[in-house]
C-alpha cells in the first residue's frame, strides 16, 4: 500500500484523482472510481443547471460502498467535484455550482481555469478541502496564497488546457517539489503504474488522471471512441485555439486539422466557434464519430492498450507502482559494495 499526504488527508487507498472530463465526469464514473479506492470527481458542468447537480451528487452518493463512506466520513467525504472555469460568451455560474455541491455534503473540489479566487474563497469558508489544477508554477504560488489546500500540477502532456508555456511534466514537477511549499499531486501523461511510481519520485503525493479513466468499460463513452483510443498512439493529438490563447490539447482528425489552418490563415474566433461547440462534442460521446466533433485527450493515448473496468485499472497502476518503487529502491546500494 502507498502511503502519502493525498491519501492521508483524503482517506483514499490509492493515491489516484480522476480528472475533470466534460460530458465524461459523470457521477456514475465518479462512483466507480470512489469504490476501487481512488477519488472520483464529477464535473460540475455535466449538469445543466446548479440543482441538477445537487441533485446528482446526493444520489451518487448513496451508492458509495458504506465501509468507504464510513471510513472518509471523518475526513472530506467519499465523492469530489470539478469546477473549471473557462472563458465564456456566457460564463456559467461557477458559485452557484460550487454552493449547489456543498448544499449536497461535498467537502473535497478541484478547481481549474481563470480567477478561481471568488470560488475558492466560497468553499474554504464552508470547510472544504480544495485542489486547484495549475500548469506553472506560478499560478500555484497563487493558488496557494487564495487558500487551495493542495495542487495539481498540470504537465504540457495532459488532456485539455495545457497552459500557454509548454512545460513538460518532467521539470514542471521537479520545480513544483523546489518552490512550491503546499502538496502537489501530478497531473498530465499519467496513465500506467511506472508514471504514478515516477510522480511520486518527484515529490508529488499522488497522480490526477482523465483520459485513463474515460477509457474504461464503465465510462459513459460510446464503445468506438474508445476502441479509437486503443487503436491510436501518442501522435494523435493537436493542439487548437492557440492562436487566441486558449490551447487545448485535443484528438487530432480531419475537423482539428481544419481548424488549426483556419487560425494559420488568421480566422476570427466568431467563424472557428461552430467547429469547437461543445455541443458538437457531446455528440462525439453519443454517436461514436471521432471526427463529429472536438474531444479532448492526452498523449497518454499511447499508453492505452485495452478498456479495463475502474476497479481494474485503479488496482493495477496500484500493483504497478509498488512494484516500480520498489525496485527503484534496490538501485541504491551500500558504498561499501561497489
Amino acid at each position: 500500500m502507498i502511503k502519502t499526504q493525498l491519501t492521508e488527508k483524503l482517506g483514499l487507498r490509492v493515491p489516484l484523482v480522476m480528472g475533470g472530463m466534460q460530458w465524461v465526469g459523470t457521477p456514475q464514473l465518479a462512483v466507480k472510481v470512489t469504490n476501487a479506492g481512488a477519488l472520483g470527481l464529477v464535473t460540475a458542468l455535466t449538469q445543466p443547471t446548479p440543482e441538477d447537480l445537487k441533485k446528482a451528487l446526493i444520489e451518487a452518493q448513496k451508492q458509495v460502498y458504506p465501509d468507504i463512506a464510513a471510513e472518509r466520513k471523518d475526513k472530506f467525504g467519499s465523492l469530489g467535484v470539478n469546477i473549471t472555469l473557462l472563458p465564456a460568451i456566457t460564463p456559467p455560474d461557477y458559485p452557484a455550482y460550487a454552493r449547489a455541491a456543498l448544499d449536497a455534503g461535498i467537502r473535497i473540489f478541484e478547481t481549474a481555469g481563470n480567477n478561481p479566487g471568488p470560488v475558492i474563497k466560497i468553499l474554504k469558508d464552508a470547510g472544504a478541502f480544495v485542489i486547484h489544477k495549475c500548469t506553472t508554477v506560478q499560478h500555484g504560488l497563487k493558488a496557494a496564497s487564495l487558500g487551495a489546500d493542495m495542487l495539481s500540477i498540470d504537465g504540457f502532456e495532459c488532456a485539455g488546457h495545457p497552459g500557454e508555456q509548454d512545460i513538460g511534466g518532467l521539470v514542471l514537477l521537479a520545480l513544483a517539489a523546489e518552490k512550491i511549499s503546499i502538496p502537489f499531486i501530478a497531473s498530465g501523461g499519467i496513465a500506467n503504474g511506472r508514471g504514478l511510481a515516477a510522480a511520486l519520485v518527484l515529490g508529488a503525493q499522488g497522480a490526477n488522471m482523465g483520459t485513463r479513466f474515460m477509457a474504461t468499460a464503465e465510462a459513459e463513452v460510446h464503445d468506438n471512441i474508445k476502441n479509437v483510443m486503443v487503436e491510436k498512439s501518442e501522435t494523435n493529438t493537436i493542439h487548437i485555439l492557440r492562436s487566441f490563447r486558449n490551447t487545448a490539447r485535443v484528438y487530432r482528425s480531419p475537423l482539428t486539422e481544419e481548424v488549426v489552418e483556419m487560425e494559420k490563415r488568421g480566422a476570427a474566433i466568431d467563424e472557428i466557434l461552430p467547429l469547437v461547440s461543445g455541443k458538437r462534442g457531446k455528440q462525439v460521446y453519443e454517436t461514436g464519430d471521432p471526427n463529429l466533433g472536438v474531444w479532448t485527450t492526452g498523449v497518454s493515448i499511447g499508453l492505452i492498450h485495452d478498456i479495463p473496468t475502474v476497479r481494474e485499472i485503479v488496482t493495477r497502476i496500484e500493483r504497478e507502482a509498488e512494484e516500480y518503487l520498489q525496485k527503484g529502491s534496490a538501485l541504491v546500494v551500500p558504498k561499501s559494495r561497489l
